[in-house]
This record gives structure tokens, sequence and C-alpha cells, in this order.
């Protein structure tokens, strides 16, 4: 395990409650599995949530980077015993050159939003990335859901198709597939979130994820989603 000194920066504990997100995750695993390779860089990795999954895909070597002073010991004690997961303790700005031209794949999940400078930090990504490498990223979507919830969690923006497409081309990748992701999130969220102006608890998380995503993800796999609450992108740098 690498652990490189902590940074104070506070990512929103309320991400927390998507720990109970099981089949959300493994879903947006099972699109980027074919992309992964076998030297991963996780980006913003929390506590460690999506890491856990990851870890699953046998033959794997993850860098878990987390800058929070919150959530990296978190994340370093749940992984100290795993020989396959470094964590690191720190922006992966500081440290994409030790790391150029290493990865198999980059991946951001529900990490983009949070950055002030998104397309600066992908070109961060591309550096590090070996040719015919892979971006993976996963974002909010939609403007007109941005709420008082994505502020207090840190969101600078949610995405469209057209905008996040062009910041990955401009910072050299070409883009390999690009989709709308969870359909039917987009009205309960805009009820609850933006009408409303609720946040998110563990039981609601779980009931969604237990009772919505499976037929959604069946659905989603047959036909197309017209648009998202989230956006998924795979990017190639060639």
């Amino acid at each position: 395990m690498l652990n490189v000194g902590q940074r104070q920066e506070y990512f929103g504990k309320d991400l927390e409650d998507l720990a109970v997100a099981t089949n959300y995750y493994k879903w947006i695993i099972s699109i980027f599995k074919p992309y992964l390779g076998v030297t991963i860089a996780e980006i913003g990795a929390g506590s460690g949530n999506f890491t856990s999954f990851l870890s699953e895909e046998k033959k794997k070597n993850i860098f878990a980077f987390e800058p929070s002073s919150n959530m990296y010991p978190l994340l370093s004690d749940k992984f100290k015993e795993n020989n396959s997961i470094t964590t690191i303790n720190t922006y992966f700005k500081e440290k994409h050159q030790e790391f150029r031209n290493f990865f198999d794949s980059v991946i951001y999940v529900n990490v983009l939003e949070h950055i002030g400078e998104d397309k600066k930090e992908l070109r961060y990504a591309y550096k590090t990335i070996k040719r015919n490498g892979y971006i993976l990223i996963f974002v909010p979507a939609l403007s007109f859901l941005y709420s008082s919830f994505d502020r207090k969690i840190g969101h600078f923006r949610r995405y469209c198709k057209k905008g996040l497409i062009s910041i990955v081309r401009e910072s050299g990748f070409s883009i390999e597939d690009i989709r709308y992701f969870d359909l039917a999130g987009v009205i309960p969220w805009y009820i609850s979130f933006v009408i409303l102006k609720k946040t998110t608890t563990r039981t609601n998380v779980s009931l969604y994820d237990k009772l919505i995503v499976p037929p959604m993800r069946f659905l989603e796999t047959l036909i197309p989603a017209p648009i998202g609450k989230n956006l998924l992108l795979i990017g190639k740098k060639t």
C-alpha cells in the first residue's frame, strides 16, 4: 500500500448514502468492464464504495486517489490488506507526471462534476493513459435537475451530452460510447430534489436500488435511454 501525505479537502458525507447502491454500481461496472484493462486509476475514490466493486474484477491493479482528509482514512483502512489496491492521498493532478503513459484506464464516477476545471483535469488523465487506453466517466446529467442537494455536495454542474463530448474530445480522446443512464430517475429526482428540496437517505437509495434499478438495467440494455439522470462516457486515447 502506498500512502502519500494527507490533504485537507472535504467531500460531503451525504455521498456515503450511495454506499448501499449495489445494483447501481454493478450496472456501471458492467458497461466499463470491457475497457478496464489491468492497471486502473480511480479518481476521487472517497471511502471506497466503487473501489470495492472494481476489486471484484480479478487480476487488476487499482490505484485509488482520494485527496480529502475525512474520506481517505476510511479508504486506506478498508483496503489495507488488499495488495492489488494502492491508495493515494493527494489530488490526481499533483501525481500525474509520475504516472505518465501508465494506466490502461482512468475512471471518474460521480467525481468530474466536483472539479472546477474539468477540462484541465481530463488533460492530466490523458497524459497518464497508455496509447489505446480509456477514460471512463460517469456524471450527473441535465441542467434542469440541478438542485440545492447538488450544491450541498459540491457539484459545479450537471452535464449535457454535447458539452461532455466537447470537453472529452478537446482533451485528446475519441468517443467510443456515450449514453444516458437511469431514465427512471429523472422525474423522481426533479420532484424530490428540485421541487421539494429534499436530500438522500440510505433507505430511499436502497429501495430505489432494489426495486427500480434491476428492471431499468434490463430495459436500457435492450433500448438506449433517450434521456437519463446520468451520462456515461467511454473515451479512447488514440
